[in-house]
């Protein structure tokens, strides 16, 4: 029975109050609560762009256009970006910059000190980095562009020569050429010509040059250094520059100068040339100092001393001291004020130098003379003597024809300006008129009037040899010719005998030889020829008897 009877089981009946959505399930995207916002009825970009004035770049739409919360990021449609890294934050603030290192040539260095500085490279500093010479003359660097310039020549170890002739550098760039000259171990010439530093860059420019052994040649000429600007450097070599070539030519230095480069000689006395010329260094006992500490100076080549108006007998001592050394090559004077005994001290001490230059100056034909006959001496070695604009006379190139048809002056040259011809008066000589004037007076006399002509051939006649104006007079007299005192005096001094120191001489010999070519047919009778002694009559015998 209990097989039979079927068990039905029924679900209860629920009644539904309320019905909860599930929040699984997601609202249309047009109901999205992070796209209810208000977009501008005038989009600025967007005008832009439709005018072809804005290009959106990447794309993306930038987030500020959407508001955004924490938790529904990750969800936003819009979103297509990683999740940010740390940018290098604690990097930048917990570990040390690290230090970039620049090949040693300092192109790489150059280029980002320019970008740095905002500055414009230049392109041929730039290749000459890797060269051994770099030539800026004349370029017009900015001088901005000197610190760039400067530090990368720091460790660059491939440029020796640096030639910034005619650029204008200032304190700042002098500063930095200082500081370069301070760690730069390879440049070795440095050309600073006509870029105005002035005593004030010079400070900064040579402040530490005596801690630098590799510079040799050193150019600063055109500075405007002054004596403010030599001190500089004067102290620079007493502490130790090893500078060999130095040119401090066209700086307005005075009489200091020399002096205070004399001291500094004292310790440092190395360089091989100087050059000072175009200054106005007119002190005497300064360049006499110089030439002190030169001449004791073993490797002493060339010296520059003109257009410097020197002039005077300590000058002139002072070369002859200097012109003892004997490695002096070259010795250039020209354009001062040297004559005289100034020559006469440099003539007395030709031997070693080869080359001297005293164009220019007053020099008398007897100067001249004084040197071109030291050529005569194997012993001078000197091979080129230039005395242009020198007035010579014919004496003068007559020694020089006949110095360099010696065999070791084959190769030697001599220069002069032009040659003095000896005064020819023209028009009546002088000597017939004071002849013409002895012929009237001695015609004077009715009673006894002589021959001017005869009366000296009568005298020289009777003396051959010069006579004093006193017994010339005498004997004048004497003969009958009654000259005057003015017209004896003016014979004298047309007709010169040797000089002496006390009495005036009348050269008999000139005075006939102008007489016979006035007079030629004023002679004096032949002398007679003495009388035949009378022969000795014959003894006559006694008278006798004959046998």
């Amino acid at each position: 029975m209990s097989s039979d009877i079927s068990l039905v089981i029924e679900d209860p009946v629920v009644e539904v109050i309320y019905e909860k959505e599930l929040s699984s399930e997601e609202p249309p995207m047009e109901e999205w609560s992070s796209l209810l916002f208000e977009i501008p009825e005038e989009n600025v970009k967007r005008l832009d762009y439709a005018k072809g004035l804005y290009d959106p770049g990447s794309g993306e739409i930038c987030t500020k256009y959407f508001p955004l919360s924490a938790s529904s990021v990750l969800r936003h449609p819009y979103y297509n970006y990683p999740g940010i890294l740390d940018p290098g934050i604690e990097k930048a603030l917990l570990q040390p910059v690290p230090k970039i290192i620049y090949p040693d040539d300092g192109q790489e260095l150059y280029l980002a000190l320019c970008d740095e500085m905002n500055v414009c490279p230049v392109k041929l500093f730039y290749r000459g980095l890797v060269e051994d010479k770099i030539d800026l003359r004349y370029y017009g660097i900015n001088p901005k562009g000197f610190r760039a310039m400067a530090t990368a020549l720091k460790l660059n170890k491939y440029v020796t020569v640096l030639d910034l002739t005619d650029n204008w550098i200032n304190e700042d760039g002098c500063f930095h050429l200082g500081e370069m000259l301070l760690e730069n171990l390879t440049i070795k010439e440095l050309n600073l010509t006509g870029c105005r530093i002035g005593p004030s860059g010079a400070r900064r420019l040579f402040a530490n040059l005596h801690l630098n052994q590799a510079l040799k040649i050193l150019n600063v000429s055109r500075n405007c250094l002054s004596d403010a600007g030599v001190k500089v450097l004067a102290d620079a070599i007493f502490k130790g520059a090893d500078i060999k070539r130095l040119n401090l030519s066209f700086n307005n230095l005075s009489g200091k100068s020399p002096s205070m480069l004399a001291e500094a000689f004292e310790t440092n006395n190395q360089l091989t040339h100087l050059d000072m010329s175009w200054n106005a260094m007119l002190s005497p006992n300064a360049i006499f100092a110089i030439c002190e500490q030169l001449a004791v100076n073993r490797s002493l080549e060339e010296l520059d001393l003109s257009w410097n108006s020197l002039s005077g007998n300590r000058v002139g001592n002072a070369f002859k001291n200097l012109l003892k050394n004997k490695q002096i090559r070259y010795l250039n004077l020209s354009n001062n004020k040297l004559e005289g005994p100034a020559i006469k001290f440099i003539a007395a001490s030709l031997a070693r130098a080869t080359k001297l230059d005293l164009s220019f100056n007053p020099l008398t034909v007897v100067d001249a003379m004084k040197l071109v006959e030291r050529l005569r001496e194997p012993k001078v070695k000197l091979k080129r003597l230039l005395l242009d604009n020198v007035c010579v006379d014919s004496a003068f190139m007559e020694l020089r024809a006949e110095i360099l048809s010696y065999k070791f002056r084959s190769d030697t040259v001599i220069t002069w300006g032009s040659v003095k011809e000896k005064f020819v008066p023209k028009g009546t000589d002088i000597r017939n008129i004071v002849f013409d004037r002895c012929e009237a007076i001695c015609k004077k006399s009715k009673k006894r009037p002589v021959d001017i002509a005869l009366v000296i051939q009568q005298m020289y006649r009777d003396d051959h040899e010069p006579m004093n104006t006193k017994t010339f007079t005498q004997r004048v007299r004497g003969l009958g010719a009654q000259l005057d005192d003015d017209l004896i005096e003016e014979l004298s001094n047309r007709f010169p005998g040797p000089r002496t120191d006390k009495i005036k001489l009348i050269n008999l010999v000139s005075m006939i030889d102008f007489l016979k070519r006035k007079w030629p047919d004023r002679k004096l009778p032949p002398t007679p020829p003495p009388e035949p002694e009378p022969e000795p009559l014959p003894k006559k015998g006694k008278k006798g008897k004959k046998k």
